[in-house]
């Protein structure tokens, strides 16, 4: 099993960046960099039954952080069998995936992901992390960070009722 760790800590939302929708409105980057954006995003992708695409994409970033070349071989295999194999469980639409084939798994590499995790991730920038951002899951929290800021200043005033008005 690909183990993904999820920051269901309890410290993640009392002090939690107070602009964190902010910086997921920014670029996908930042999104897959902060685990709270990871989780929020992997809730949505569930609902629109892409989760793998995410999933996949953390497992080729940790992949590439992997030194050892026997563990390096085991979540190779792992990532083939999960995502890539035509058997996957949770297989990943991208080119390619058949030229990717169990002999490149014996003699691993760090960036043999890269061409596939590149696929992937311009298939969430383009596709679901668009309809993320506008999505109510993102939305809600976005507008509970606003609320937490305390007394609205008069733009953050206009934006609220700009966004009543626009419903």
């Amino acid at each position: 099993m690909i183990h993904i760790h999820d920051s269901d800590g309890s410290s993640s939302s009392s002090h939690q960046n107070p602009k964190s929708a902010d910086k997921w409105a920014a670029s996908l980057e930042n999104l897959l960099e902060d685990p709270e954006g990871v989780k929020r995003f992997r809730e949505f992708l569930k609902k629109e039954f892409s989760e793998e695409n995410v999933l996949f994409w953390l497992a080729c970033e940790d992949f590439k952080k992997t030194q050892d070349k026997k563990q390096m071989q085991e979540k190779a295999k792992e990532i083939y069998m999960t995502f890539l194999s035509s058997k996957a469980s949770s297989q990943v639409n991208v080119e390619g995936q058949s030229r990717l084939n169990e002999t490149i798994l014996e003699e691993p590499h760090p960036l043999m992901f890269q061409k596939l995790q590149d696929q992937i991730f311009n298939l969430m920038k383009y596709d679901s992390y668009s309809r993320f951002l506008k999505s109510d899951l993102f939305l809600k929290h976005k507008r509970t960070e606003e609320e937490d800021e305390g007394p609205p200043d008069a733009q953050t005033a206009a934006k609220r009722a700009s966004r009543i008005y626009n419903t």
